[in-house]
């Protein structure tokens, strides 16, 4: 019995492309300006502080600090400060009015669909959780963010370890078996079914580069075929 959707957001929600084609070149081309006008202020500063710790970097040389998120960002590091600090950027993205989040209409019906039923809705993605209460608060299909319960990221564990979904289990208080997990990564999913988690393959046409179909994975290409 699923009582429980976790859902994953890029391939997954929405497309890939929004993310790499809008997201990460606003944060890519805002970061020096945001970091110049707030990088004294306690939350940045903080963020900083991670950053100088995880690639060793001297706290004072604050354009090595940028330079490092810079580098992080042009090969997609799933590292949580710069998570933390693109959340910060995309807020203002948002909130300015420079773009909508991308949703796939079938996700946007679907998960309002679930809501309705009863099911609880969670978020897991590599972007920050105020990366994603921004995204589904700011969609194409309007605010979604009253139809979730609740969102975790990379600060519970890397997606592709069985013990960062068994912590989620055990943050949301069911039975991983009662938990239906949708990615479009197999590696993610793999580790979701390890803990007992049911599992849904998202393999949407524009997303889903996938040649070895061997996985043994349910699979649907849009949430209307998903099975709960």
């Amino acid at each position: 019995m699923t009582r429980v959707i976790l859902t994953d957001i890029e391939g997954t929600t929405s497309s890939i492309a929004f993310v790499k084609e809008v997201l990460f070149p606003y944060a890519a081309a805002s970061l020096d300006p945001f970091l110049a006008v707030h990088r004294t202020e306690p939350e940045v500063a903080a963020i900083l502080d991670d950053v100088a710790r995880e690639a060793a970097i001297d706290r004072s040389d604050e354009a090595a600090l940028a330079a490092q998120l810079q580098q992080w960002m042009a090969e997609d590091r799933k590292v949580t400060p710069l998570k933390a600090i693109q959340g910060l950027i995309w807020r203002n993205g948002y909130e300015t009015g420079a773009y909508r989040a991308h949703i796939y209409p079938d996700a946007a019906e679907g998960l309002r669909r679930w809501h309705q039923q009863g099911l609880a809705l969670y978020v897991y993605s590599s972007g920050s959780v105020e990366a994603q209460k921004l995204f589904f608060g700011h969609s194409e299909a309007g605010d979604l963010t009253p139809l979730f319960n609740g969102y975790f990221d990379t600060t519970t564990g890397p997606k592709r370890e069985a013990a960062s979904y068994r912590k989620i289990a055990l943050a949301i208080g069911e039975d991983a078996g009662e938990i239906l997990f949708l990615s479009d990564v197999p590696a993610e999913l793999d580790a979701a079914a390890a803990t007992g988690m049911q599992t849904c393959w998202l393999q949407r046409p524009a997303d889903c580069p996938q040649t070895d179909w061997s996985n043994p994975h349910p699979t649907a290409s849009s949430f209307a075929e998903i099975l709960t």
